[in-house]
């Protein structure tokens, strides 16, 4: 089985892990029932995935509880990866979210976290957003008491841009740098992916699959639930989807001459940006799991790569 490095950690990982929030939380009405949630992540972990992506966020904390449960008897098999910083704004909106890096407030969420994961230490500790009223020091400071504290293994920071990743990195080694990476969201590519090679940390690419748009499931005729995440973003109104449509149509089209599916092709080409790049595509299909896993046994030639880096920018902001 292929395996990459954890960042700057002597642990090693399966390419493709199982980001947890959508078994919870954001695309569809209901959470699945305890007892599918926990089929799927055992199915992936009987798969060589080793590396779930969860936070105290979705839900909230529903999502990680479920994951606690599902790893009891299974923890030395997988790294678990959980984030704080984001806390409801309590408005009408479930997906609207507040900032808070204030030291205590990490600490008390990281003690939370610990409880309902039902674990020791967290392996990879994520600020899954910086507040912007707090130095990003204060916070990352008190994240690396809790490395000293025992209570988490690794730290990681999600969406951060250049400079805060340089003035973390300063305090604390940078194990993972979390953000969004596909073929239709491309804005690391320049900076950050290539900082994490040069500072052996990994980059953690979530939604590889462009929320699903990459597989060829959505078109500009698909209509989302009023509690599905998606229907809030600007990129998948009906106009941006049908714009789109001509980036999921060259997936398709190197998928069918590999014979395997658009979603492989996506992730393949994901996992084509550098062997510190990790995936945590989610699903709630358990044969699903299992094609994502078969992703990481697929390397694009050359000219599949150049192919698909020729694709046009998609229409329609990421927020």
């Amino acid at each position: 089985m292929k395996t990459r490095p954890l960042g700057n950690t002597n642990r090693q990982v399966h390419p493709v892990g199982l980001g947890c929030m959508g078994l919870s939380w954001a695309y569809h009405e209901q959470a699945v029932d305890e007892a599918t949630g926990v089929a799927l992540i055992h199915r992936a972990i009987e798969l060589g995935v080793d590396h779930l992506d969860t936070s105290d966020a979705y839900g909230p904390h529903t999502n990680e509880e479920l994951v606690g449960r599902a790893i009891a008897g299974l923890r030395d098999r997988v790294v678990v990866a959980t984030k704080a910083g984001l806390t409801s704004d309590g408005g009408d909106s479930k997906y609207k979210y507040k900032r808070n890096g204030r030291p205590e407030y990490i600490r008390a969420a990281c003690d939370a976290s610990l409880s309902r994961l039902n674990i020791d230490v967290i392996d990879l500790y994520y600020l899954h957003r910086i507040d912007p009223e707090v130095p990003v020091e204060d916070t990352w400071g008190s994240m690396a008491g809790l490395v000293a504290a025992g209570k988490v293994r690794w730290l990681g920071i999600s969406e951060a841009k250049m400079p805060e990743l340089e003035r973390v990195a300063r305090i604390h080694p940078v194990t993972a740098v979390q953000s969004e990476l596909s073929l239709w969201t491309r804005d690391y590519l320049g900076d950050v992916v290539p900082w994490c090679a040069g500072h052996g940390a990994s980059f953690v690419a979530f939604s590889p699959l462009g929320r699903g748009f990459l597989t060829g499931a959505i078109t500009a005729d698909t209509e989302f639930g009023a509690d599905d995440f998606r229907s809030t973003l600007p990129r998948f109104s009906a106009e941006a989807v049908a714009a789109n449509q001509q980036i999921v149509d060259a997936v398709r089209a190197v998928a069918e001459r590999r014979g395997v599916t658009p979603a492989q092709i996506a992730l393949a080409w994901v996992l084509g940006q550098g062997e510190h790049v990790l995936a945590i595509p989610g699903t709630r299909k358990e044969k699903y799991v299992e094609q994502n896993v078969a992703a990481a046994d697929i390397e694009l030639t050359g000219g599949e790569l150049a192919e698909l880096d020729a694709l046009p920018l998609p229409v329609g902001g990421r927020y």
